[in-house]
């Protein structure tokens, strides 16, 4: 991280012509408040050094780590998300005499934790998932008793979930809070039942409030998707494979007519992931 100032002639110039090109793509995004990456308001501005682009500090951070992490070798240069224009840095905390600068080739810390599965529920979020709330038959998942019934992979799921859509690793305070939101409204609904379309609009409203100060633009989809995964009755694993199958993503190891059998239920299923790459066409 380096940060410019107007202490020293170099600096200064550099300072006065990022400065003036900032202020002029201030002036030209005055109509528009929302980050194109998570569509929430902007939280720490920022803009890439070539194109002037503006984004969330932290979602223009987290996209060069997903393109980071699609190669072999750290990269010295990242592609804006809207004009593919070749960036290499960051530029951030503009106060008008003063700015920092994240060039695209810094170590962005431990990555081991984004493994292969991140990558597979980051790029679901590309997709529409309408039709597969009637694959995890979601209408009658909030009619029957399995809403009452406590997830035992619910909390494994919301972590890779979360750590996924933050490129964060430690993501356990969001997670026991979102589990206790979940479980209070569960424990509520037992003693004062309610009809299953209430249930379902409670239940999503609960959650987006709960994710939202996180998640920020990417909070409604994520609540569908607590739905579809606590709708399926499955396990992780065999969540993945069912869901993966069903988009075209090449997971034979389990089929989507067993999500109606008990067996699908009751017992592990581990199927074969198929994870994309680069070669699949699914970027």
């Amino acid at each position: 991280m380096e940060h410019f100032s107007h202490s020293s002639s170099s600096a200064s110039s550099r300072g006065d012509s990022n400065g003036e090109n900032l202020a002029e793509e201030e002036s030209s995004c005055s109509t528009s408040n929302s980050c194109p990456i998570c569509l929430g308001p902007f939280i720490q501005e920022s803009y890439l050094d070539h194109c002037f682009h503006k984004f969330c500090y932290n979602c223009i951070l987290r996209w060069a780590k997903v393109v980071a992490y699609k190669q072999s070798c750290l990269p010295s240069s990242v592609k804006c998300p809207l004009c593919k224009t070749e960036n290499f840095s960051i530029i951030h905390g503009y106060d008008g005499n003063s700015f920092q600068q994240h060039f695209v080739n810094q170590e962005f810390g431990s990555s081991a934790f984004f493994s292969k599965a991140h990558k597979y529920r980051l790029q679901c979020y590309y997709i529409e998932p309408d039709s597969l709330m009637s694959t995890f038959k979601v209408p009658q998942y909030w009619k029957s008793r399995k809403y009452f019934q406590p997830n035992h992979w619910l909390q494994g799921w919301l972590r890779r979930e979360i750590q996924a859509l933050l490129q964060e690793e430690d993501v356990e305070i969001i997670v026991h809070h979102i589990l206790g939101v979940i479980d209070s409204l569960r424990r509520k609904d037992q003693n004062s039942p309610s009809v299953p379309e209430t249930r379902e609009e409670t239940f999503k409203a609960l959650v987006c409030q709960a994710a939202r100060p996180f998640l920020t633009g990417r909070t409604d989809r994520f609540a569908r998707e607590v739905e579809l995964f606590l709708a399926s009755g499955l396990n992780i694993d065999a969540y993945d494979g069912v869901y993966m199958q069903h988009l075209g993503w090449k997971s034979p190891g389990i089929t989507i007519e067993e999500v109606d059998g008990e067996s699908t239920r009751n017992a592990p299923l581990v199927p074969v992931l198929y994870f994309f790459d680069d070669s699949d066409g699914n970027d």
